[in-house]
């Protein structure tokens, strides 16, 4: 297969070169850092955020498209200007992929859009699937403006559009799990604020394995959840974790300190989603990790 990925320099798009390139596929990168040092074998496109460019011409010899372009969320603080830059530089991303595929005339067969669980906003104890409503905060929206930037590839015929929710993904050098892990390698572990928010995860591999098994299963459309069919409360994750480590469990983070540091951005640890990949199982997936204990077991 001949794949596009815009996001490829980061966590999951990195994870998923490498996947793909494993196997024989080819992968082309669409990047504001075409100097950037990536994987062997990875064919980097210029992009500067402009709507058209020569790079279109590559949609024209492409199997798949896998979009996940945007700043990351986990940078502090969220004030006016990165909260305005979070949902453009998503929403830039949606747009030129649109008008790429309105533009070519050999489409690629399928789009994998990127986007997130916050979609359904801060949520009690109750497990929700992908028929969950949104939510009403801010990432709630933005996730829904994220998946509908390119809702219009749907109505081309022969074109599939697989949305992927992704959850907190576990990997042990990069992303969320090292900073969580830090405290409770200095013995400072324990919940965040009452610790019973949900904490909807999955381990890097998994993440990688469910984004090819959706993008090769010429059946699968629409949403889902890239999440392990095992959350568990913010008390347990940290608890599994400092077990892991081999550290104690015992230090809990005042839910008014965090917000008195973090502000806004303090939803992203104090409130969560007990989150089902309800679809995913459906269509055939198996994970490989169900449980946090084995993915923090096979990471650290």
């Amino acid at each position: 297969m001949n794949i596009l990925i815009l996001g490829g320099t980061g966590l999951i798009g990195s994870a998923l070169t490498n996947s793909v390139l494993s196997d024989g596929h080819k992968v082309w990168v669409l990047t504001r850092n075409p100097d950037k040092k990536l994987a062997e074998g990875v064919n980097t496109i210029p992009w500067n955020d402009a709507i058209s460019g020569h790079w279109q011409a590559k949609f024209d010899t492409m199997d798949a498209i896998v979009n996940l372009a945007g700043e990351t969320v986990g940078h502090w603080p969220w004030n006016a200007e990165r909260k305005t830059n979070i949902l453009q530089s998503r929403l830039k991303a949606g747009q030129i992929v649109s008008q790429a595929f309105k533009n070519t005339k050999t489409k690629p067969a399928v789009l994998v859009q990127s986007s997130a669980i916050g979609f359904y906003g801060p949520l009690g104890t109750q497990p929700v699937g992908e028929d969950g409503k949104a939510g009403q905060d801010f990432m709630a929206n933005v996730t829904k403006e994220w998946e509908a930037s390119t809702s219009s590839i749907e109505q081309i015929p022969g074109v599939r559009r697989v949305v992927i929710r992704t959850s907190l993904v576990l990997d042990a050098r990069q992303g969320v799990l090292p900073l969580m892990a830090l405290p409770v390698r200095l013995f400072a572990g324990g919940p965040l604020g009452n610790g019973k928010q949900g904490v909807s995860w999955i381990h890097i591999e998994d993440e990688v394995r469910a984004i090819r098994f959706l993008m090769e299963n010429d059946k699968a459309g629409g949403i889902f959840n890239l999440s392990s069919p095992h959350p568990v409360s913010n008390s347990l994750f940290i608890r599994e974790l400092a077990h892991c480590l081999g550290r104690p469990y015992w230090i809990p983070a005042p839910a008014f300190a965090l917000k008195l540091a973090l502000g806004e951005m303090s939803t992203l640890l104090l409130d969560g989603q007990y989150v089902l990949p309800t679809r995913l199982i459906e269509a055939g997936f198996h994970f490989n990790y169900e449980h946090a204990s084995e993915a923090f077991e096979s990471l650290f």
